[in-house]
């Protein structure tokens, strides 16, 4: 279903939240309040919106448009045929550069499930709307951070988590490469995994976030979301992570925070230890330290100067730093 730039916005308002959509659409269309709420009257006639509530309690969804749910036995399953028969036809008519992603991702992730879970269940729901689909894949296996600290003998299972987002390790080299889950994670608009009481998130556009919650779930839960009309591709993800006319895995963004614990500063060489782990395996690192006020001496020492003597041919790109940060880097280049 191809939607206007209109009804898309009035989606996308919905979508943030669901209150007050007649004024937050006129303020966002320069129309008047009126006009608004015809428009929104319409998108509910269309089926595209429920109305919940009355008077000042009204309250707006996006209408599911189509559900899929089902679960499966691990042992022998296939991904393949989890998607041909499940949720392809979820996706059928969406632009095939959607498709494709959607392909790649699922069929990915749905495979991780079977071959690393050691999972007895999986279970799979798709659930689509005018905006956006989104997917879920889950299991009743070890946990995905716990059996990535058991296979690194991390201290704990969030150091898990800075691995999943530099990308390139798997607990199965063999059989794997290690690139399904850091490129699935760039190819959707939100992309989110949760085992224990961890929750690593990647929202397009957005930090990624680690969050730790108070129930520690058992298994692993992955979400999966991607408006109907993107315009990406797989390839152009491809591209931006591959090195020139190689197409190799060769580059990686890592979120410096996510090797900040809470209440932690960025001051100890044992802490740049841990987030430098495995950067000798690309060629260009570029360290993101959006949300990182300061770093200490030892710590910028030892990325910027030991580790990069040590591993020549790792090109380290620090972004996003404040005049604190940039200072130390550069103090610490200075001394090589």
């Amino acid at each position: 279903m191809l939607i206007d730039e209109t009804t898309h916005t009035l989606l996308n308002l919905v979508s943030e939240s669901g209150k007050n959509v007649s004024g937050k659409l006129a303020n966002a269309l320069g129309i008047s309040r009126q006009a608004a709420s015809a428009r929104l009257r319409k998108a509910i006639a269309k089926g595209l919106i429920v109305k919940h509530g009355i008077g000042r309690g009204v309250e707006y969804t996006l209408s599911e448009l189509r559900r899929v749910h089902q679960e499966y036995d691990r042992k022998g399953l296939r991904e393949d045929v989890v998607w041909t028969s499940l949720f392809a036809p979820l996706v059928k008519d969406l632009p095939d550069n959607v498709k494709d992603i959607w392909r790649y991702g699922f069929t990915e992730m749905v495979n991780n499930a079977i071959d690393h879970s050691g999972a007895d269940k999986i279970s799979i729901w798709g659930v689509r709307n005018a905006l956006y689909t989104q997917a879920w894949v889950a299991d009743d296996g070890e946990g995905i951070f716990n059996k990535i600290q058991k296979a690194l003998d991390l201290y704990e299972p969030r150091e898990a988590i800075l691995e999943l987002a530099k990308g390139k390790f798997t607990t199965d080299p063999a059989n794997h490469s290690g690139e399904g889950i850091f490129f699935s994670s760039k190819v959707f608009d939100h992309f989110d995994i949760r085992s224990g009481n961890l929750h690593f998130m990647h929202e397009e556009g957005l930090d990624d976030i680690l969050i730790e919650r108070p129930k520690n779930a058992p298994g692993t839960l992955v979400v999966m979301r991607l408006i109907n009309d993107s315009t990406r591709t797989t390839k152009e993800i491809f591209d931006k992570f591959a090195a020139p006319e190689e197409y190799t895995f060769a580059k990686t963004i890592v979120p410096v925070i996510l090797g900040q614990y809470e209440g932690e500063k960025l001051i100890s060489r044992s802490q740049a230890k841990r987030l430098i782990f495995r950067f000798e395996k690309f060629k260009t690192v570029i360290l993101d330290f959006d949300g990182i006020e300061e770093i200490g001496q030892a710590f910028a020492d030892e990325v910027f100067r030991v580790f990069q003597s040590a591993h020549k041919d790792t090109k380290l790109v620090p972004v996003n730093m404040t005049t604190a940060v940039k200072n130390m880097v550069s103090r610490a280049k200075a001394n090589k």
